[in-house]
């Protein structure tokens, strides 16, 4: 199976969309599964896996809605609060639907050491049990508490998103490349190779600018531990849904077909646990 394995969907609402400042105007509308399907189709992708982007439960919900009236959303990873002394009951309910794949909370956002808190972590102890992943947001300065906070949990699927969202614009990469080299050595860990265009300059970035940054993710994680993603529709800030696309397809080609075929989905299959 062919796999976008990271994007998103909304209804735009500009209270609970507050994040989409003055320079995300394109953002700024509804994207639902029938604007995705055909640029997926247009390439060959049978499906996807969608990830929240608000923090509530009635996020998780509408992903999951959307994923029961939607044959190629394949898998949803959704929000629930992992401090709460509920936790384990919010779980119970929610893994009764099986297209929650895993959780995600908006690292990026919190302070450094958010992850190393004890509710925190007391939740992602939890998921472990219900065969839940967690998709692990953050920004370069925030890997090394991350993988601190990796370290408590060998048995835990994590998955990087955006390759912790390197400064590609500014072509930084020693001080990332070598966090992110230790961050690959816990084999229980993913990265997406995903949100790359919106880390570069958006009117004028060019492939060669994420070619050593994917050298690093590749030589890192292998090609048995990264998936495709696209981040549409927030790529649309930097490219179209081809453009992304075209970034990845074309720097795999160095890879075997089979490592070809892991990369653009097997990988994200086997991670999210999906029917293959």
């Amino acid at each position: 199976m062919r796999l976008d394995s990271h994007q998103h969907f909304w209804n735009y609402n500009a209270k609970r969309h507050s994040w989409m400042d003055e320079t995300m105007l394109p953002l700024r509308k509804d994207f639902m599964p029938n604007d995705l399907k055909p640029l997926l189709q247009a390439r060959k992708i049978d499906g996807c896996i969608a990830v929240q982007v608000d923090q509530t439960e009635a996020e998780t919900s509408f992903l999951l809605d959307l994923a029961a009236e939607h044959e190629f959303i394949k898998g949803i990873v959704g929000w629930l609060d992992l401090r709460s002394d509920t936790i384990e009951e919010r779980l119970h309910h929610f893994v009764k639907n099986p297209y929650l794949k895993g959780i995600r909370h908006i690292l990026q956002s919190e302070p450094d050491d958010f992850v190393l808190g004890k509710t925190f972590c007391n939740g992602i102890a939890k998921l472990e049990q219900f065969s839940l992943t967690y998709d692990i947001l953050i920004f370069p300065q925030q890997l090394k508490n991350t993988i601190s906070f990796i370290e408590k949990f060998p048995d835990q699927k994590f998955v990087l998103n955006h390759l912790a969202k390197p400064d590609i614009k500014s072509q930084k990469i020693k001080e990332w490349e070598k966090e992110l080299q230790i961050l690959a050595q816990h084999p229980n860990v993913y990265c997406k190779v995903s949100g790359m265009v919106t880390e570069a300059d958006w009117s004028n970035w060019n492939e060669d600018d994420f070619k050593p940054y994917m050298d690093v993710v590749f030589g890192a994680f292998g090609t048995h531990r990264t998936m495709y993603g696209s981040d549409w529709p927030v790529c649309l800030l930097a490219s179209g849904y081809e453009g992304v696309f075209t970034i990845v397809n074309n720097y795999i080609t160095q890879f075997t077909r089979e490592e070809q075929l892991r990369i653009m989905g097997g990988n994200a299959v086997d991670f999210y646990d999906l029917p293959s």
